[in-house]
C-alpha cells in the first residue's frame, strides 16, 4: 500500500513539473510586468524597472534586457533582478525577460533564441511608450542567458516566423555576457542539443563587422566554456573591428559572477559593467557603489 502511495505521489508531481508553465513574479512592486509574447501555449512576462526620475513622455534612455540561465532547460527571472535594479538606479531603463525552457514548454534552444529576439524586438517597437533609445538597446545574461543575449547582437535569422513586428529589428545594440556558452560547436557547449541549427545559432561561428560592443566575464575554472573559447571570441570581435572586453577572473568556477556565489565577483562584475557601459557613452558620470551594495541579500543566519 505504501509503494502504490508513493508511486501515485511522485507520478502525480512529475505530471505537475512536466506540465509547468512560466507564472508570473511578484517583484513587490518594484517592476512593471507585461506579456511580450504568448508561444507554447504559454504567456511570457517581461518585467521593467524604471529610473527613479524617469519621464517616459521626453526622456530617450537606454536600455537593457537580461536573460537568466539554465542550460536552455530552466532558470529562473529573478537572476538578473540585482543587476536590473543598480542600473535602473544609473539610469537605464532595465527588463529581465522570460523565455521558454525545456522544463516548462518542452522546447530546444532554438525557442530560447527566437523568444530572446522577440524579447529585443518588442522593447524596440515599445521604445517611444517606455522613454527609450531605439538604438541603444543591450542585451545581457549568463550561460545559457548569455547565449540567449549574444544571439540576438550576432547571429542573423533564428527569429521567431509568428511574430507580427517582424519589420521591427531584433538585434541588439551592445552585449554584456557573463559566462555565456556562446560556441556550440563540435567542440563547444551544447552541440548535440544546437547542431540542428548549427552554424546559424552559435554566436562565435557568427562574427561580422556590424557586431555590437561587447563585455564577457568568465571564470579561469570554468567548466563548460574554456578560457582559450573566450580568448578567441575576443580576438574576433577585435578583428573585426568592433569594442570587446573580456575579464577571466582567476580560480572563479561557472555561476561565479552570482551573488550566492561570490560576493566579491559579484560586485566586481557590476562594477566592470558600469564602467563598459560608461565607456561607450550609455551611463555618466561614476558608478554607483551605495547602491549596489544596498542591492546585496542577506544571508539566512
Amino acid at each position: 500500500m505504501k509503494s502504490t502511495f508513493t508511486f501515485l505521489l511522485l507520478t502525480v508531481c512529475f505530471s505537475l513539473l512536466s506540465s509547468a508553465e512560466t507564472i508570473k513574479h511578484d517583484f513587490k512592486g518594484d517592476a512593471t510586468a507585461e506579456v511580450f509574447k504568448k508561444a507554447s501555449g504559454d504567456d511570457l512576462w517581461i518585467y521593467r524597472f524604471d529610473p527613479v526620475d524617469h519621464d517616459a513622455k521626453s526622456d530617450k534612455r537606454p536600455a537593457v534586457v537580461f536573460f537568466f540561465g539554465g542550460g536552455w532547460n530552466g532558470g529562473q527571472v529573478t537572476q538578473f533582478e540585482q543587476h536590473a535594479k543598480y542600473l535602473a538606479a544609473r539610469g537605464a531603463v532595465t527588463f529581465v525577460a522570460d523565455y521558454r525552457v525545456k522544463s516548462r514548454q518542452k522546447t530546444g534552444p532554438d525557442a530560447c533564441v527566437a523568444d530572446g529576439k522577440s524579447a529585443i524586438r518588442w522593447v524596440r517597437k515599445n521604445a517611444a511608450r517606455f522613454g527609450i533609445d531605439p538604438n541603444r538597446i543591450a542585451a545581457g545574461g549568463g550561460s545559457a542567458g548569455g547565449h540567449v543575449a549574444a544571439t540576438t547582437g550576432i547571429c542573423d535569422g533564428l527569429d521567431d516566423p509568428a511574430d507580427s513586428d517582424s519589420d521591427v529589428s531584433s538585434k541588439s545594440n551592445a552585449l554584456l555576457l557573463f559566462n555565456p556558452v556562446y560556441d556550440n560547436g563540435p567542440d563547444g557547449y551544447g552541440h548535440e542539443r544546437a547542431k540542428k541549427w548549427f552554424p546559424a545559432i552559435s554566436p562565435a561561428h557568427n562574427i561580422t563587422k556590424d557586431d555590437p560592443p561587447t563585455i564577457v566575464f568568465l571564470g579561469s575554472k570554468d567548466q563548460l566554456i574554456p578560457v582559450s573559447t573566450a580568448k578567441k571570441f575576443d580576438a574576433d570581435l577585435r578583428a573585426a573591428g568592433v569594442k570587446s572586453e573580456v575579464w577571466i577572473y582567476d580560480g572563479q568556477p561557472h555561476g561565479f559572477f552570482n551573488e550566492s556565489k561570490s560576493k566579491k565577483s559579484f560586485l566586481d562584475t557590476v562594477l566592470k559593467m558600469d564602467a563598459f557601459l560608461v565607456s561607450i557613452g550609455w551611463l555618466q558620470r561614476t558608478a554607483d557603489e551605495a547602491k549596489l551594495h544596498s542591492l546585496l541579500r542577506k544571508k539566512p543566519s
